[in-house]
């Protein structure tokens, strides 16, 4: 795998995490949204990247089923979770 393409990886995996984190130290729900928006899109950026990956040949199908169904789900989880934060 390209180097530059995996370092983009880890890092955006690591921006979703971070963005959250950090939306929960806020004093608002109203700014632990917009961190939890900003995470969504890195999330959307590594789904980006798995699919450069794929049509680059770096992952097989199957592997970019699974890794893709996995950002699914955690967007998922993500998204039910930010409808859960009132809007104060």
């Amino acid at each position: 795998m390209n180097k530059g393409l995996k370092a983009q990886m880890r890092k955006c995996s690591i921006s979703i995490a971070s963005n959250i984190a950090e939306g929960f130290g806020r004093r608002s729900n109203k700014d632990f949204r917009r961190f939890i928006d900003i995470a969504i899109g890195s999330l959307f950026e590594l789904q980006t990247q798995l699919e450069i990956c794929k049509r680059l040949d770096y992952l097989n199908e199957k592997q970019f089923s699974g890794y893709f169904e996995q950002t699914r789900e955690i967007e998922r989880m993500i998204v039910a979770f930010r409808k859960t934060l009132k809007n104060n």
